[in-house]
């Protein structure tokens, strides 16, 4: 296979590929039309794009396929789409690019989107953010609904999807530049506690995976793997991805 070949979508999913493109538009055409002194630095504009590029590439790439018959990639595409790239994103500090489009918004479009505001409140309370964090994880890697998942196309872009939006909310809740003193943003000490219960839950299921005896989850049995490798070397891989971060 050529470079084209592995860089070309798997899957190819119109709606996956317009999102990006309209994510990396918004933020360019932001960065040339807003006043230079708030403008983000080179390492910040690089960070964001890394972060979007690399989320971009384990759900439109040939990575993709080896996502879907691999069970150590599929953890190491979900470490990318809910902790690297994510984490890269809320470093790179988007709000002034974002405040400059807010500001292009008329009134009666700021009360339309009004609900999404007070939606982003609610997820971003300090318990149900830890919830849907390490929730998502476990739901997904249920066995039973990891297996419907695997083998369902509209399930798994479902997946993938909620693992990215659901890292983005969380990592800016940790990430989140603006003092807590004079704004919204939750304190550091509370940031750190989260962050510490959502490492240990996580560090449970990935343990359980790597010191499981049976093969948790048979659905890359029945679909085949992309390469020879032991079926009990690829779960305790997967396991380790998972118990790491």
């Amino acid at each position: 296979m050529s470079l084209l070949d592995y860089l070309l979508p798997y899957d190819f999913s119109p709606l996956t590929i317009l999102s990006y493109m309209l994510v990396m538009g918004f933020y360019g055409v932001g960065l040339i039309r807003m006043p230079e002194q708030d403008r983000p630095g080179s390492l910040r504009i690089f960070a964001f794009t890394l972060g979007v590029l690399i989320c971009y590439a384990v759900m439109q790439t040939r990575f993709d396929y080896y996502a879907q018959y691999m069970f150590f990639v599929h953890r190491g595409q979900h470490l990318i789409l809910h902790h690297i790239g994510p984490i890269l994103i809320a470093l790179s500090n988007p709000l002034p690019v974002m405040r400059f489009w807010f500001a292009k918004i008329s009134p009666g479009w700021r009360h339309t989107l009004r609900p999404l505001g007070w939606v982003y409140n609610v997820l971003q309370q300090p318990f149900i953010a830890l919830f849907l964090f390490v929730g998502l994880i476990y739901f997904w890697l249920w066995p039973s609904i990891h297996f419907d998942a695997m083998l369902s196309r509209d399930l798994y872009w479902v997946m993938n999807w909620s693992m990215l939006l659901d890292g983005l909310l969380f990592w800016w809740l940790i990430f989140d530049p603006r003092p807590p003193a004079i704004t919204s943003s939750l304190g550091y000490g509370r940031r750190m506690l989260v962050l510490a219960a959502a490492g240990v839950l996580q560090m449970f299921l990935g343990a359980w995976i790597v010191f499981s005896r049976d093969m948790v989850y048979d659905v890359y049995e029945v679909c085949g793997r992309a390469w020879p490798l032991d079926p009990e070397v690829d779960q305790l891989l997967g396991g380790m991805l998972t118990y790491i971060p």
